[in-house]
């Protein structure tokens, strides 16, 4: 039975957020530090800058919450959490100048606790926005590639250098490059070759049932290994191997850095590409394989034309969850020499600098909510009916 019109006419996931959105302004909402280490002053937003800027960015604020607690206009809840958005970064952007104005040369100001708590609100609040408008795979892309341009734009523009990670970055920009590089190739490098020794034995653990009885328990241990166990124990394994087989060592194998962090992530992967190739197989109907052998193909034609069509959201849905999972990994290899941007995270660590840690962590969250963003994308797109379809 549908609710009546004034029932139905807030949001009850949109009202939690306003609340805690609303909360959220009377904790510190920057910080100003007197160096990179020291602990800051946390202040409010409303004692940033003057009256007119700190009055718009709140407002701004006020009224993106307002905007995505009502559930009439479903697209008014979208353009509230944009501008919840832009009211953020315009206390960011007008406030850093004017607190380190007569503040001293190494004094540091940063976003504290209720910047990026109300940022996480304003993200979730659009992220429920767009499933309540339920977008299409394509328009969901161009949504995703405008923010990235915005976001691009932003960082491009100069307008947030007087931040303290962005002073951080300065100062590292050629170790941020090659952490970068580093990480997508841990990522990226992983689920590859995890896909090409995944997706054949997982075709081969489908065909034959006993080799599948065999396979996935296996990799199912794997999995309950801890991240930083498995690193650690790659560690002896391939220092061993640097040591003992002619040419490891030129090929770059050795106990600590790439090799290890690499292989480590591979056999986390091969348990979602696997098993997921192996569910995607079996989800083809039995009615298309029967009217396959009627038509007189052979195994491997049914195969490629008829089991791997059906199966391939499934199989995409394995690789998401490979890629999303090894971009958070990667994170560790910083321990051991893997590099990417888990070294600046730990280095942060162990400098109590706050910002180098998340000069690491925010191009981690980035690229694993980009990532998971564009495979459930791809996913949507080769459904095989628009009826199954989110």
């Amino acid at each position: 039975m549908p609710l009546p019109r004034s029932a139905s006419a807030l949001s009850p996931p949109g009202l939690l957020f306003a609340g805690l959105g609303l909360f959220l302004l009377v904790t510190p909402f920057m910080t100003l530090a007197a160096n990179r280490i020291v602990a800051g002053e946390g202040l409010r937003a409303w004692a940033l800058a003057g009256p007119g800027a700190t009055g718009a960015g709140l407002a701004a604020i006020v009224a993106g919450l307002l905007f995505g607690a009502q559930n009439v206009r479903r697209r008014l809840r979208l353009g509230g959490a944009a501008i919840g958005l832009c009211g953020l970064f315009w206390l960011i952007v007008r406030g850093a100048p004017a607190l380190l104005d007569g503040a001293g040369d190494y004094a540091r100001v940063s976003p504290a606790a209720g910047f990026w708590a109300l940022l996480m609100v304003f993200l979730l609040l659009m992220a429920d926005a767009l499933a309540q408008l339920s977008p299409g795979p394509l328009l969901r892309g161009g949504l995703l590639a405008l923010g990235l341009a915005v976001l691009a734009l932003l960082l491009g523009s100069g307008v947030l250098s007087d931040l303290s990670i962005a002073q951080e970055f300065a100062s590292r920009k050629s170790a941020f490059v090659a952490a970068t590089l580093r990480h997508l190739g841990l990522a990226f490098g992983s689920l590859a070759a995890a896909a090409l020794i995944g997706f054949p034995l997982g075709i081969l653990c489908h065909r034959k049932a006993r080799l599948r009885r065999t396979v996935l328990p296996m990799l199912s241990f794997l999995q309950t290994i801890p991240s930083l166990a498995m690193f650690g124990i790659m560690i002896p394994i391939l220092g061993w191997v640097g040591a003992s087989v002619p040419g490891a060592r030129t090929l770059g194998i050795a106990g600590i850095g790439f090799a290890p962090a690499f292989l480590a992530l591979v056999l986390y992967s091969l348990l979602p590409v696997v098993g997921n190739t192996v569910a995607g197989l079996a989800a083809a109907p039995p009615a298309a394989l029967e009217a396959a052998r009627g038509m007189g193909m052979t195994v491997g034609q049914r195969l490629l034309r008829v089991e791997l069509p059906l199966g391939l959201p499934v199989l995409l849905a394995g690789l998401r969850i490979v890629l999303v999972q090894n971009i958070g990994l990667a994170v560790i290899a910083g321990l051991i020499g893997g590099g990417g941007y888990g070294t600046f995270v730990f280095q942060g660590l162990n400098q109590t600098a706050t910002d180098l840690i998340l000069l690491g962590a925010l191009p981690t969250v980035l690229l694993a909510l980009v990532s998971a963003i564009v495979m459930d994308i791809l996913v949507d797109l080769v459904r095989a009916t628009p009826e199954a379809r989110p």
